[in-house]
């Protein structure tokens, strides 16, 4: 590149699921020069999950390249199924964090990847659920040139990634003893804790999810976890994310079985726990399988230098416990004038739904509030 020019880059459109698995080591080399991207951008779970959840003819990999072929941009979609024309990122439900891969020593990479984008979705909108606040995808939203919509998304919940000393400081005195109480009585019940090797990953996988399926026995498991192509997908993309350290896949012994199993996919900058699974023999022991993890998550996630300990989408009362910061993911809609009207109404669609769900939510903690008064009432005359 000739000083003081700007660097010429060319863009294509990657359709055949075939082309975007030979990406594989461009694409690692650009996920590794992306400093926000997650796991869930590596190529391992992007390709694995397209192979098990992928439509022929839907695929639409936006890829901006240097002359000599090096990736600086790319964003992983797909064509929405539906009448209307949407772009929506690979990855599905079964991911937390989804995003673009954007080259930090490229400022050319963002306005590239936008005009790419714009020429790849033409009377489309795309449609980026669950993009993490800080994310390469608000550099692109913030460069484009046509309609654009931010809306709230998913709340996650998140830690600092230090050990287990300084997260009971993070909580109430009378609690931390109650935790510690928890922790010696795992130490007293000798459970080991092993972290399992790459060629081991796939046997381990497959007791995870027994595992997960036992715990979850007559409670509402969801019902995807349980599925061939999940099963499937975590086999083809785990394995070699762990081998690169990429995720990380731990099981918990007890008189030699495996007692319980944890999948916790990791970026530079944090870890995620992303599934796991338990025996109910720990339940009937009083076993707190939650705070067992979360002691070594918290060990291994500081250990590493990274600075967060990510407990991914969801504020479930458990993970509460912690006091963790609540981080709002984003939904970000992109789209060029002819497509404007179709990206107001599926934006005004979307807050709908979520002002519905709040009004839901509302009207059940006002029901249960009203019980307990009513409750304490009858309580309170007989």
């Amino acid at each position: 590149m000739t000083a003081g020019r700007p660097e010429v880059l060319r863009t294509e459109i990657c359709r055949d699921g075939a082309e975007f698995g030979r990406l594989g080591a461009r694409w690692a080399s650009l996920y590794a020069r992306c400093s926000t991207a997650t796991p869930f951008q590596s190529h391992s779970w992007l390709h694995s999950w397209w192979v098990s959840y992928g439509r022929p003819g839907a695929l639409r990999v936006v890829l901006v390249r240097r002359e000599d072929g090096e990736l600086v941009a790319a964003a992983p979609l797909m064509r929405a199924r539906g009448p209307l024309p949407v772009l929506t990122p690979l990855g599905g439900s079964i991911t937390d964090f989804t995003d673009v891969l954007l080259d930090d020593a490229c400022p050319q990479a963002a306005p590239a990847l936008a005009r790419a984008l714009a020429r790849a979705a033409r009377g489309a909108v795309v449609d980026l659920r669950e993009v993490r606040p800080g994310a390469a995808a608000e550099r692109v939203h913030a460069c484009w040139r046509g309609p654009r919509r931010r809306l709230a998304d998913s709340l996650c919940l998140e830690l600092p990634a230090v050990p287990m000393d300084a997260l009971l400081e993070r909580i109430p005195s009378g609690k931390a003893q109650r935790v510690r109480a928890k922790l010696r009585k795992l130490d007293a019940l000798g459970i080991d804790e092993r972290v399992v090797s790459g060629e081991e990953v796939p046997a381990a996988l497959d007791r995870l999810l027994k595992l997960h399926q036992l715990q979850w026995q007559g409670r509402g498991v969801t019902v995807e976890h349980t599925s061939a192509r999940f099963a499937q997908h975590l086999a083809r993309a785990v394995r070699p994310m762990v081998e690169c350290g990429d995720a990380r896949v731990t099981e918990f012994r007890l008189g030699g079985d495996v007692v319980a199993a944890d999948l916790t996919l990791m970026s530079p900058r944090l870890a995620g726990g992303y599934l796991y699974g338990a025996d109910p023999v720990l339940r009937a022991r009083k076993v707190d399988v939650a705070t067992m993890l979360l002691r070594h998550g918290a060990r291994e996630t500081s250990a590493s230098g990274r600075a967060t300990l990510s407990m991914l989408r969801g504020t479930e009362p458990y993970k509460q416990h912690w006091r963790p910061e609540t981080v709002p993911n984003q939904r970000l809609m992109l789209a060029g004038p002819a497509a404007a009207p179709l990206l107001w109404l599926r934006a005004g669609a979307a807050d709908g739904r979520r002002w519905a769900a709040r009004q839901a939510r509302e009207r059940s903690w006002a029901g249960r509030l009203l019980e307990r008064l009513r409750g304490r009432t009858n309580g309170g005359g007989g």
